[in-house]
């Protein structure tokens, strides 16, 4: 007799995740997918749901693109593994070149090193700048995220529940306040990133007299804008002001583009908005197309004076995440992606603004490109709980919407580069609706 195999239930895979998946890997949502096609993922029962995160800003061309199914098919057919230590790949190859020519100059002529994660990336960048500079220290900001594995959460500093009962962590790292205007760390109120106090600079400066002696500065890493913090927009000296203090010190400066890179906001890097060239670029999510790849790119005289075997990585670009990684930025060109994000980022940015005037519960909406925070605030203005937004974002997932928050209480909006106004729109008519029932219930 011909077995029949059991169709597998939303209720019975998350039941069965339960009794073998730690509860470390915490659930923004209550649902179970089994596909995702373009714009949308799909639960076991079929219910459709408006992808508003992409795999955490990763599906930049969306889910299942054909040309990159079929490139992955086609790459895994040919190559799978075969390590870069052991001997040459063309993917890995190609994938260098691609991301360094779409860096700013002289990255544009600089070289790199493939890794598995943003993670690993971010951790590449630190050691090159340690080994190359022959200096200890290391700066980096509240609010950030680099990581969880122990090296990158040296340099983590958005919540304290990363770190528990983890110390000591990297020795070397000090943190100074990001440029959070709307929730100023130095505690002024109503203040914007464009009249920013500036108080940001007299710490760092502060820092570098009493605690870390620029002579041992080997580089500051910064998010150009805060990911997992809040998705906060610094003001526009900001990233200057990290260049000169580099440039003074002989530091280098680390620009973790692992979410902001490819496209996310409307640029190939984020920094372009800035004009501001960093040393090193770590990279990660959306450059692997969907697979695990990280990437580390730096100037060539800095690569240059790695010696041989000073890093490595058995699985760090495997050609099946190159190829799937190539391909989606083939698309992004193709297709215009980076103008499309920033139009429809507009869009949504000026559809929550409207609403804002309406909406107390919306307190902030900032970004750039497809990379937008609405941070949400209580009938006190003060910030949403940590659980009150955690609870919307479950609301939204019964109601059709995916997303996560970033920072204590902030919707984090990352949907594929491929969105339309249009699907935008509907995604925001459920969004905004959450929102009010929500604040009936505060």
């Amino acid at each position: 007799m011909e077995k029949v195999s059991k169709k597998i239930s939303s209720a019975n895979l998350i039941e069965r995740d339960q009794k073998v998946v730690t509860p470390a890997i915490y659930r923004y949502t209550d649902v179970a997918f089994e596909r995702g096609e373009g714009l949308f993922l799909y639960d076991f029962e079929g219910r459709k749901y408006y992808d508003f995160v992409a795999g955490i800003a990763t599906m930049s061309v969306g889910h299942n693109h054909p040309r990159v199914v079929s490139a992955i098919t086609d790459q895994a057919g040919k190559l799978l593994h075969a390590a870069a230590h052991v001997g040459y790949m063309q993917p890995y190859v190609e994938i260098l070149e691609k991301l360094i020519s779409l860096a700013p100059a002289p990255l544009n002529h600089g070289k790199g090193v493939l890794v598995n994660s943003g993670s690993e990336a971010v951790e590449t960048a630190v050691k090159l700048a340690r080994a190359v500079s022959g200096r200890s220290m290391v700066l980096a900001f509240m609010d950030s995220f680099h990581g969880r594995s122990m090296g990158a959460l040296s340099l983590t500093a958005s919540s304290s529940g990363y770190r528990r009962h983890l110390s000591p962590l990297l020795n070397g790292v000090e943190h100074v306040p990001y440029p959070y205007c709307f929730q100023c760390p130095f505690g002024h109120k109503n203040h914007t990133r464009e009249d920013c106090c500036g108080q940001w600079k007299k710490f760092i400066q502060m820092t570098l007299d009493k605690l870390v002696h620029p002579d041992d500065l080997a580089a500051i890493v910064v998010e150009p804008i805060l990911g997992e913090g809040g998705y906060v927009v610094p003001p526009d000296d900001f990233l200057q002001t990290l260049r000169e203090v580099c440039d003074r010190t002989g530091a280098y400066l680390i620009a973790d583009e692992v979410q902001t890179g490819m496209g996310r906001t409307g640029k190939w890097y984020a920094v372009e908005h800035w004009n501001v060239t960093p040393d090193i670029i770590a990279l990660g999510k959306a450059i692997g197309g969907g697979l695990p790849l990280g990437a580390a790119i730096a100037r060539s005289e800095l690569m240059d004076a790695w010696w041989p075997a000073a890093h490595g990585s058995t699985f760090g670009g495997n050609p099946l995440a190159c190829r799937a990684g190539l391909e989606s930025i083939a698309i992004i060109e193709e297709e215009n992606l980076l103008d499309n994000a920033t139009k429809v980022g507009n869009f949504i940015q000026a559809r929550f603004k409207a609403a804002q005037k309406d909406m107390p519960i919306i307190g902030d909406v900032r970004g750039k490109g497809l990379m937008i925070g609405v941070e949400l605030l209580n009938r006190q203005g003060e910030p949403l709980k940590v659980d009150q937004v955690k609870h919307i974002i479950k609301d939204l997932g019964s109601n059709g919407v995916v997303m996560t928050k970033c920072g204590q209480s902030t919707l984090r909006i990352a949907p594929a580069l491929t969105i339309t106004e249009t699907v935008a729109d509907e995604g925001l008519n459920i969004i905004l609706q959450v929102l009010k029932d929500t604040w009936t219930r505060l």
